[in-house]
């Protein structure tokens, strides 16, 4: 008869060893040229920067599965990477839209580095505009032209990344504006919509998915909003004491399985919680159907230095389930940075009686207050552990959703999309780490997670169905 202690020993070893085969793994890797056109023609004559107004880039600023084999993506506000004029912030009329991918997963070759071979195609572009009038910059004073897009009508009035398409009058919430970001987007469960958080607002924005036209505006707390508003960044920050910092507003979107709640996610914290040096920024909930809000304080991880204590960023928030969310929290650095990618962690959060803070304000009286919060993924590891190196980690992985599951050894797993922000620069000129000029292409990397990793993992109820 074995004795005591051999049966603990062995029983122990049952219990650890599901964990063994239970890593969040890398399966593959894929990606769209960065160089290449998108599919909207009408848009392809050179901005004011002399990049072509349908270049494929950027499209990794936030990412939403569609269904089956289908991911919508979206560009931010445009290719402001390439100098233009300072006074826009370098940001030009690029019209703002959204492409629709789709994505081939299937099993590798014997041999190959990864399991799984990912091919991505672009099957359709979307323009994003509002029946009703928006307001643009006349360019007046700045020695610009016109914010208006050359592609305008009585019935479309397009969006675009220019900074000073906005109404000086009114606070930067103010629907109406031209001026928009994107970053992060979500599909309806009837797919028949998405939604679209913005940093410039911020927004959230309901459009129809098949025109482009925005049908929704989500009114959002004044809080998030600033009253003085400049289409130079810095200038903004340096004349407002509170709303969201230049640049980094509702950076990230998930939508609840059953499709009823929105979840957003400030990038940085609001200047009157601190701002960039702060330790906590914001969640909000959106009811869909009644448009209240819930709000709840985020903690980041300092992954400064002395010099600089704090510059977190939070980039996406996918939904686990209508309590549980995945957060995209990164540094900077990497390819296009021309630097080494430190900081890129995804954290699993839960909002189970956690304390809602509409109305606390200050970094001090948000202590003690934050969601619960562990390390999911750390994607840095991941993706060196498979032979990636550090300078060509993109800067900027902003994109996250979860596809279909696959199978692997007999087992299904969940598959997580993540996607970078290329910036619209589809070469990387020769730098510290880099000889020669590297491609940078709009990156896709799956990974392959275990139901033991996410055993309350609901997926989204869209139409059509997983």
């Amino acid at each position: 008869m074995l004795n005591k202690s051999l049966i603990l020993s062995l029983l122990a070893s049952f219990i650890v060893a599901p964990a063994a085969n239970a890593e969040v793994k890398l399966i593959a890797t894929g990606s769209l040229d960065g160089n290449i056109s998108d599919l909207s023609t009408e848009t392809s004559a050179p901005l004011e920067n002399g990049v072509p107004g349908n270049l494929l880039g950027g499209l990794g600023s936030g990412l939403a599965y569609a269904g089956s084999n289908t991911f919508i993506a979206i560009p931010d506000r445009g290719p402001n990477a390439v100098s233009y004029n300072s006074a826009v912030s370098d940001t030009t009329s690029y019209i703002n839209r959204f492409q629709t991918i789709r994505v081939k997963l299937v099993p590798s070759s014997l041999g190959s580095a990864l399991p799984f071979t990912l091919t991505p195609s672009l099957i359709d572009t979307t323009l994003l505009f509002s029946n009703e009038p928006l307001y643009y910059g006349t360019g007046a004073g700045l020695g610009l032209p016109s914010g208006v897009p050359a592609l305008n009508t009585n019935r479309k009035n397009y969006f675009t990344g220019r900074s000073d398409n906005f109404n000086p009058t009114q606070i930067s919430t103010y629907a109406n504006n031209a001026r928009f970001d994107p970053e992060g987007v979500r599909v309806s469960n009837n797919g028949q919509q998405i939604f679209i958080s913005d940093e410039y607002g911020p927004y959230v924005y309901q459009f129809n998915r098949n025109t482009g036209k925005r049908i929704r505006v989500f009114t959002l707390p004044s809080k998030f909003a600033v009253s003085n508003l400049s289409s130079v960044g810095d200038t903004e920050i340096s004349g407002n004491t509170s709303g969201r910092v230049a640049n980094k507003g509702m950076e990230g979107l998930a939508i609840t399985p059953n499709g009823k709640t929105l979840v957003g996610i400030l990038q940085s914290p609001l200047l009157q919680d601190g701002g960039t040096n702060a330790a906590y920024t914001r969640i909000v909930k959106i009811d869909i159907e009644t448009g209240a809000t819930q709000e709840y304080a985020y903690q980041l991880d300092n992954i400064g230095t002395s010099v600089k204590p704090k510059y977190p960023t939070v980039s996406e928030i996918v939904s686990i389930n209508d309590h549980e969310f995945l957060v995209d929290e990164r540094d900077g650095k990497g390819l296009g940075d021309g630097s080494l990618a430190a900081f890129k962690k995804i954290y699993h959060i839960d909002l189970t009686n956690a304390q809602e803070v509409s109305n606390i304000s200050g970094e001090n009286n948000l202590v003690g207050k934050a969601v619960s919060k562990t390390l999911f993924l750390d994607v840095v590891a991941a993706l060196t552990q498979n032979g990636i190196k550090q300078e060509d980690i993109p800067a900027k992985l902003e994109g996250l959703a979860f596809g279909e599951d696959v199978v692997i050894n007999g087992v299904k797993k969940h598959t997580l999309f993540i996607t970078n922000d290329n910036d619209f620069v589809g070469t990387i000129m020769p730098d510290t780490y880099h000889s020669t000029s590297v491609d940078n292409p709009n990156k896709f990397f799956v990974f392959a997670v275990d139901s033991i990793n996410l055993p309350d993992f609901v997926p989204q109820k869209l139409k059509g169905g997983h």
